[in-house]
């Protein structure tokens, strides 16, 4: 049973929308460590859905719920249109995005800066909120420029919430539309997790997701004592298997026993063999798992074997077998009573 309440998806956990990154293959895999947190697609612009690729931009996995989707844009007929478009293909959850500050975002009037513009940001989600049934989310900063206030953040809130939006996911940075690159915008303003943590006490009829330099699972329950929800973005896709006890924390699954690295592999096999078959690269699936052994002895050769092995006009998935032969067996078989040869554990079958 999906996590979902009476408003959509819960959102006690979940992974940041990161371009080039969370892609359908990267969320396949990061479904197969943690069954409930909510994951999202990379942001997708209203002129590309109602105008390119549908299926490439829009299609997913059935296992990836509860998913949202992340969209660009500050037309509020046209994202209502692709809200309506996304419901219909399936997603859990519209969010719009009103928090990246990359220049190429800006030149296209969405992003961060619509956090000057609280009243066109308004229009936009009453304008998706009429067209769709599912959740209509923002994600946003705590401010802008020199517009950082808490007035200023109380202002954009309460003003997009009167127009239908009950959830806010807020990166608990400012961001500088000039003078800083987007990486720079990830790290230099300092965190103000103060700014957020009064944004739930002063609103709490709101759902307040507090997003920003969160690394660990243990950061993400503390949050909970005072934000409705955590978002973590880059640390759970350098070291995504930091979500294996996310649906025990977070949800209340004790029951579910988390997979291990080799369950989670195992699983991947027929995915990867069924995406080849129909034409993905090899690099586009294992790019994602680089990071499945962070911080575990044999990790630097599994990421060596992956990188060098996906490269090879011939591999195919058992590279996946090559890499974990890599590791070792007393490395590998963490959860196994004894040493068992791995390709017979890991058989692509």
């Amino acid at each position: 049973m999906l996590p979902t309440d009476a408003q959509g998806p819960r959102r006690r956990l979940s992974v940041a929308p990161m371009m080039d990154w969370t892609d359908r293959h990267c969320r396949y895999f990061l479904r197969l460590i943690s069954r409930h947190t909510l994951l999202y697609t990379e942001m997708v612009t209203s002129a590309a859905i109602l105008h390119g690729d549908r299926e490439r931009l829009l299609g997913f996995h059935p296992a990836e719920h509860p998913l949202g989707i992340q969209l660009g844009g500050s037309e509020p007929k046209d994202l209502a249109e692709c809200a309506k478009i996304a419901e219909c293909r399936g997603f859990d959850e519209i969010n719009l995005n009103v928090g990246c500050p990359s220049p190429r975002v800006q030149n296209g009037r969405f992003g961060a800066c619509l956090m000057a513009e609280p009243e066109l940001v308004a229009d936009c989600v009453r304008a998706m909120c009429e067209a769709v049934s599912v959740p209509v989310t923002v994600k946003t900063r705590v401010g802008i420029d020199d517009r950082d206030s808490y007035d200023d953040l109380v202002r954009f809130v309460t003003t997009v919430a009167d127009a239908g939006c009950r959830t806010f996911i807020v990166h608990a940075r400012k961001a500088w539309l000039q003078g800083l690159s987007p990486k720079e915008n990830r790290q230099t303003p300092p965190l103000r997790y103060d700014m957020v943590q009064r944004l739930k006490s002063d609103l709490p009829h709101l759902e307040i997701v507090l997003n920003g330099g969160i690394q660990t699972l243990e950061e993400a329950e503390q949050h909970l004592s005072s934000c409705d929800g955590v978002m973590i973005g880059r640390a759970a896709y350098h070291n995504p298997y930091l979500l294996a006890d996310a649906d025990r924390r977070f949800y209340g699954r004790g029951d579910l026993k988390p997979r291990t690295r080799e369950g989670v592999l195992e699983h991947l096999l027929p995915y990867f063999r069924e995406e080849l078959a129909k034409g993905t690269r090899l690099h586009a699936l294992t790019r994602h798992i680089l990071g499945l052994y962070h911080a575990v002895p044999g990790g630097k050769r599994w990421r060596r074997r992956i990188s060098e092995g996906s490269s090879r006009r011939e591999a195919d998935e058992t590279l996946l077998l090559e890499a974990a032969d890599s590791l070792g067996v007393d490395e590998y078989h963490e959860n196994l009573s004894r040493p068992v040869r791995r390709v017979s554990v890991l058989s692509p079958v």
